[in-house]
């Protein structure tokens, strides 16, 4: 069995690394070159020319990839796997191939199926964060929040995903802060948890999405909110209007950064949810480290 491998995380925006042995982390690399940066479809070429330190040292290491790298947009088209998946179902769809250095590699397929709502649902990295959290916290059901550009509402049962649903809260947030009249013309602005939290409680008025974000404006307007402090208020409108669909009580875990996830626990603790933090990054390599390991011991 191979001891040494490298876990990768290949979005649309950014690149993550991580050199393994075994299930633990012995380096990392973080990259602003994701997909979009990809010239001329040269995948291949620029990944060998990220992890160069490593294959180095190394040699030919098997990568196990995860995220947008395996979408329409990516290296290679990887089907999905349908609701509901577990490990087992991700392994069995796992996409293998060989680098053109000679390094064995695999792309996880990602989950689509049907939202809590009733409509097509997609996602593609986030699965491996939900098995990693199950290895961690390996209780019988898990409700999560996964916070980031398309958020992530999931429940598992049993250490399976058995249904998802995306809310784009923070795109919209990027959308509304810069592209909208609501961001216009305003000077430097600062991090303001009063501002953030007015904007979770005005969330909380349940009102038509359309009409709360005006409120950003008309506040403005009135004299009710400091002009350094929209983008606050935006944030707590957009994070607060996403956890209306929670229930007051709910025991879920959050999965994502320290950031993240404390702004999402400060909104959540003001509409009275229990927002549990995990570590992204911890449930990432949990999640690649067992699928990998599944792996080789299914191939030895």
């Amino acid at each position: 069995m191979k001891t040494n491998w490298i876990a990768v995380d290949w979005g649309t925006t950014n690149f993550r690394a991580f050199l393994m042995r075994h299930d633990a982390p012995l380096a990392e690399l973080h990259q602003p070159c994701g997909l979009l940066s990809v010239e001329h479809q040269r995948f291949a070429a620029t990944l060998q020319t990220l992890l160069a330190p490593w294959l180095q040292a190394y040699g030919a290491l098997p990568i196990v990839m995860a995220g947008m790298v395996g979408s329409q947009q990516g290296w290679f088209d990887v089907p999905y796997a349908p609701l509901p998946a577990g490990m087992d179902d991700l392994l069995a769809r796992l996409f293998a191939f060989t680098t053109p250095w000679g390094s064995p590699a695999w792309i996880v397929p990602g989950i689509n199926g049907r939202s809590h709502y009733g409509l097509p649902d997609v996602m593609r990295g986030e699965e491996v964060q939900l098995l990693g959290l199950h290895a961690l916290q390996p209780t019988a059901e898990h409700d999560v929040l996964l916070p980031g550009t398309h958020c992530k509402h999931a429940r598992m049962i049993k250490g399976e995903i058995v249904h998802f649903s995306t809310f784009m809260t923070g795109e919209l947030f990027s959308l509304l802060s810069q592209h909208s009249i609501l961001g216009r013309d305003l000077p430097a602005q600062q991090d303001d948890d009063a501002a953030f939290l007015a904007g979770v409680r005005t969330a909380s008025l349940g009102a038509p999405f359309s009409h709360l974000i005006f409120s950003a404006r008309t506040r403005r307007l009135a004299g009710e909110l400091p002009e350094p402090y929209i983008h606050s208020y935006l944030s707590g409108l957009t994070i607060g209007y996403e956890l209306l669909a929670l229930t007051p009580g709910q025991h879920v875990w959050v999965i994502g950064s320290p950031a993240l996830t404390t702004r999402y626990r400060m909104a959540g603790r003001q509409m009275c949810l229990e927002l549990h933090p995990v570590e992204g990054n911890l449930c990432f390599i949990r999640g690649l480290s067992e699928l990998f390991l599944r792996l080789q011991g299914a191939t030895s």
